[in-house]
């Protein structure tokens, strides 16, 4: 299993990620307006809304809240607010790199925001493409390895255009091209293959090993990252060993 999803399980178990539901709620809705705003209110055929609003009811967000955000992404309702998708570039301790996601309102809060949280712990934030060269953007999918069946998702992810196909116990991942995204969901759905996360995520290109204390160092300051209001994703080229693992949950 990648380290992505490893930290998803623990954070889940935890109940670390986004504890206070009125964080969950304001990037549940900040997601769906992006949706909105680039493909339409149809989620029939934008796939991005679609999962976003998903997403939005496996976390019991209100149905009033969902409609909400999607005229905001259309223009219908008009709050005031001009949000905008924004890629911050950093390095964490020990040479980690780290693409930032975020979606904001304000871009000198969130990036005083991120720079404090790197400074602190001893990062740094880097120039634009400094760091992002060292990702590639793809497709991806987070499957429940438990009652799956491996071998017919592997086929299937395979022949709709994956690239790579990680089985785990826990988790089986897909990763694929951006462009057979559509393709690979629509498959999935249609075999009755529910994934637990879909959607465009930044993959490193190659992955770095620390030892356990420093890992632990470079995780505790992700966690912090995600916890700003305005940062929706945390990708690093960090590689998480089993013995951090370990760490990582009997912390």
């Amino acid at each position: 299993m990648s380290g992505h999803s490893h930290w998803a399980t623990i954070k889940r178990k935890k109940g670390a990620a986004d504890a206070k539901k009125g964080q969950v709620f304001t990037r549940l809705a900040r997601e769906i307006v992006m949706a909105a705003r680039d493909g339409g209110s149809d989620a029939g055929s934008n796939m991005r809304l679609q999962f976003a609003i998903e997403k939005a009811r496996s976390q019991n967000m209100p149905k009033d809240n969902i409609e909400r955000a999607i005229k905001r992404g259309t223009g219908e309702a008009k709050d005031g607010l001009i949000l905008e998708e924004i890629f911050y570039e950093g390095y964490a301790p020990n040479g980690i790199a780290l693409m930032i996601e975020c979606v904001t309102d304000n871009r000198n809060r969130s990036i005083a925001e991120i720079r404090h949280l790197l400074s602190r712990a001893g990062g740094t934030m880097a120039e634009a493409g400094a760091v992002g060269w060292q990702f590639t953007r793809a497709a991806y999918f987070s499957i429940p390895g438990a009652n799956a069946d491996p071998d017919k998702i592997f086929e299937l992810a395979v022949d709709a255009g994956a690239n790579d196909v990680i089985i785990d116990p826990e988790v089986i991942e897909i990763i694929a091209p951006v462009e057979p995204f559509r393709r690979i969901n629509e498959r999935l759905l249609a075999a009755g293959i529910h994934a637990d996360e879909a959607g465009l995520r930044m993959i490193p290109n190659q992955e770095m090993e620390l030892g356990v204390q420093e890992t632990l160092q470079v995780m505790r300051l992700i966690e912090n990252l995600e916890e700003l209001d305005d940062v929706q994703n945390v990708y690093s080229n960090l590689r998480l060993t089993e013995e951090a693992m370990a760490a990582i949950e009997a912390a």
